[in-house]
């Protein structure tokens, strides 16, 4: 019985790997937006109704001049599927490290701290395992590096659905 419960949740399995162009603001005096990439992967395992849950693991490069940031997050994520419309709205909530540049000469701050990452988005099919993540928010924080330093990600990719 075991078996076939396990099997029944792996044929109902989704795995996505994704990449994005990413641009963030910092919210530290003197920075500009920043901009790179984002790559990822999910696994959506648990499916309810028009809910799956799963976890997303992704990294971010982003940087312009001497303002970079850099991170690695994982955590859970909740996607609801209308299966009507070609739409998948999603959010997560993450966790990991990221390490931040800013600043210039005597000011310049350099440090790796826990990182945290709240967002939202929504995945357009645009073909048959293949999504337009059309928009995507985060909302985060780096632990240490004081309170104003809260960065704001908007978002936009492509994500390739495995069978």
């Amino acid at each position: 019985m075991l078996v076939c419960i396990s099997a029944a949740m792996a044929a109902t399995a989704q795995v996505g790997i994704y990449g994005e162009l990413s641009a963030a603001k910092l919210n530290v005096p003197n920075t500009n937006w920043i901009y790179g990439p984002t790559f990822g992967g999910y696994l959506d395992k648990g499916h309810l109704w028009v809910f799956s849950s799963g976890v997303d693991a992704r990294v971010a490069i982003l940087g312009t001049g001497a303002t970079t940031l850099d991170s690695g997050l994982v955590g859970p994520r909740l996607v609801f599927r209308p299966h009507v419309l070609p739409i998948q709205p999603y959010v997560e909530a993450l966790i990991g490290a990221g390490h931040a540049d800013y600043g210039q000469g005597v000011a310049q701050v350099s440090a790796t701290k826990f990182q945290y990452q709240f967002l939202g988005g929504l995945d357009w099919t645009i073909l048959p395992r293949i999504d337009w993540r059309t928009i995507e928010f985060s909302y985060g924080g780096l632990s240490g590096l004081g309170s104003s330093f809260n960065p704001k990600t908007i978002s936009t990719g492509i994500v390739v659905r495995l069978p």
